[in-house]
């Protein structure tokens, strides 16, 4: 992942509430957004028509473009269309795929960005990063972070319960990054900003402490909180630190190594448990253990269809997806047999599901 931008600054306005979706233009009557209404709506596919039913009425002098794709070529192709018109802002309106490549395009062309996020599936709502897919890989692209977030509760419940799961791994594994982040600074002297681990950390322990679930507007405004600050946490301190660490290791190697395995959430979610286990953290173990449970995410890899011999090849390669971080798997730097060992110690002190 390159160097992120370092900024301070935060978005105008970030809400989470039902209806954002059909009130959008009163978001856009913002004068700070936009003084006379020349935005660029950007919408996916999948809900995108429903979407621009809502929003067409609202939108004035605003033009519609619709991406599909998640990938770079997508959107350059946005930003072409993009640079045919002076623009106050990009106001991108869907899911994951949705959101980065608006936030790509409108980073490429220096316009101001606004998301407005129909799924909590990750931390791209409001990170400084973009993930595109590109000559059948994926790479990760330093963005502008947006200038206003806002999260539509009514299509994230009526999207599919296994994206927003997802969001949840996404989010609780910023407890083990954090925890990867102080260990480097203690053994390398790796510097460390106490305002993004606050930000990381905090959120994601008070949705590790939520007691709701998927169906529970409170719970979905702590998910969504969380995955955001992640992102303002990322932006604040130049770098993905205090929302990536051994847990997305792990994950890069799983999609390296056993490609189309499981959402990124659900890797996450898996590979910070186990890193926890590692770090012989047993409170945080237990902690994050319920709520993996509690939520239906997996906590053993033969619940994302991993075996324990895949699994143990996942780990040995995980470093070398990202040579430049020391995490805990730098830091015990294991060979296959001791993996093997932690792995079977690991899948006992998991357990059972109840």
């Amino acid at each position: 992942m390159p160097l992120l931008a370092r900024t301070v600054n935060t978005p105008l306005a970030i809400e989470v509430r039902r209806g954002a979706v059909a009130e959008l233009g009163a978001l856009l009557a913002d004068r700070r957004i936009s003084g006379g209404g020349d935005v660029a709506v950007v919408i996916g596919p999948g809900q995108g028509e429903k979407i621009a039913e809502l929003v067409r009425p609202g939108l004035g002098r605003a033009d519609l473009f619709t991406v599909s794709g998640g990938t770079l070529d997508s959107a350059l192709d946005l930003g072409n269309k993009l640079r045919q018109r002076s623009y106050d802002a990009v106001v991108g309106i869907g899911g994951g795929k949705t959101i980065d490549t608006a936030k790509y395009a409108a980073s490429r062309y220096a316009i101001p960005m606004v998301t407005v996020a129909t799924s909590l599936a990750n931390d791209g709502i409001a990170s400084p990063v973009a993930s595109l897919d590109h000559d059948g890989g994926r790479g990760s692209y330093g963005v502008h972070i947006p200038i206003a977030v806002v999260v539509d509760l009514d299509f994230v419940e009526n999207g599919p319960d296994r994206q927003t799961q997802a969001g949840i791994g996404d989010a609780l594994s910023n407890i083990n990054a954090v925890a990867d982040w102080e260990l480097a600074h203690q053994v390398r002297g790796e510097p460390i900003d106490g305002l993004s681990v606050a930000l990381a950390r905090t959120s994601a322990v008070a949705l590790l402490n939520h007691p709701g679930s998927i169906a529970d507007d409170g719970f979905l405004t702590t998910l969504a909180e969380a995955l955001i600050m992640g992102g303002l946490a990322m932006s604040i301190c130049g770098s993905s630190r205090p929302a990536s660490g051994s847990c997305h290791e792990i994950s890069h190697a799983i999609d390296l190594l056993l490609p189309c395995t499981a959402s990124h959430g659900e890797q996450v979610g898996l590979g910070a448990l186990f890193c926890t286990f590692l770090r012989g953290d047993t409170a945080g173990f237990t902690y994050l253990r319920a709520a993996l449970i509690r939520h239906g995410l997996a906590i053993v890899p033969a619940d994302l269809g991993i075996s324990d011999d895949d699994f143990v090849n996942v780990v040995a390669h995980a470093p070398a997806t990202r040579p430049d971080r020391y995490t805990i798997l730098e830091h015990l730097a294991m060979e296959k047999d001791e993996i093997r060992a932690r792995l079977a110690d690991y899948v006992d002190a998991v357990g059972d599901r109840h």
